[in-house]
């Protein structure tokens, strides 16, 4: 989906930079080298992650000469990778992108909060377009970090649950706001899963081998337009592609 749709998209909506979680690239679980060289080369311009981040050894090595891949910022210090970058937007602009996991029901990590404080206070006062992929399992640590960042970056996206939620928005100070982006991936699944074996699961309680679902394809995600000026958004919608 993404190799016969993102160019298209970038064309028509006049994009200038292009952002994607691929933590469940490789098959469900991680992303691997040949993959992320895949995904750079279809358009992507800055790659994120999130839990899955580390399943695929071969990409530890990878993020030292890669720092357009993200991990979440908010992991333990001295591990592969970093959790933000500034790149230059096609059109010029300096943008930062930061990576940010949650920790409800999540793996354990720092305070996603704090570091979101420390990190943007890092960030040079000229860029002005900031992006936060907030990786989180619950709607609710989503929804307060979305509040906890108003007015501070210019879009505040969740990923992790793979299902696109409604309430894209712009929030009071100026942050485009979407609870989740939802999956690219395989809808006649269970988030992305071979529905049967999760009925089954379901049914009986007993340990699964997870396999992806192969039909029904969709791309789904956000276009927010920013203010370049003041780094507030000015628009924010939902796309689909089946």
């Amino acid at each position: 989906m993404v190799a016969r749709h993102l160019k298209d998209i970038v064309a028509a909506e006049n994009i200038h930079l292009a952002i994607a979680n691929v933590e469940n690239a490789a098959g469900g679980f991680g992303v691997n080298p040949q993959l992320a060289d895949e995904l750079f080369g279809y358009g992507l311009d800055v790659m994120t992650t999130g839990n899955h981040v580390w399943d695929k050894r071969e990409i530890y090595d990878y993020f030292a000469s890669h720092p357009r891949l993200l991990r979440p910022a908010n992991y333990a210090e001295g591990l592969p990778g970093a959790g933000v970058v500034v790149v230059q937007a096609s059109n010029g602009v300096d943008c930062a992108v930061i990576n940010l996991q949650g920790r409800v029901y999540m793996p354990q990590t720092d305070d996603p909060f704090r570091k979101a404080d420390k990190l943007l206070s890092e960030l040079p006062a000229n860029v002005k377009v900031r992006f936060v992929d907030f990786h989180a399992e619950v709607s609710s640590e989503k929804v307060a970090m979305g509040w906890y960042l108003d007015g501070r970056v210019s879009a505040m996206v969740g990923t992790h649950t793979h299902v696109p939620t409604a309430d894209t928005r712009i929030l009071p100070e100026g942050t485009g706001y979407q609870t989740d982006a939802g999956m690219t991936g395989p809808y006649t699944g269970v988030i992305g899963v071979d529905k049967q074996i999760i009925i089954e699961r379901f049914l009986t309680q007993m340990p699964v081998r997870m396999e992806a679902a192969r039909h029904g394809a969709e791309l789904h995600g956000v276009v927010v337009e920013v203010d370049e000026a003041t780094g507030r958004a000015a628009a924010i919608r939902r796309i689909a592609l089946t």
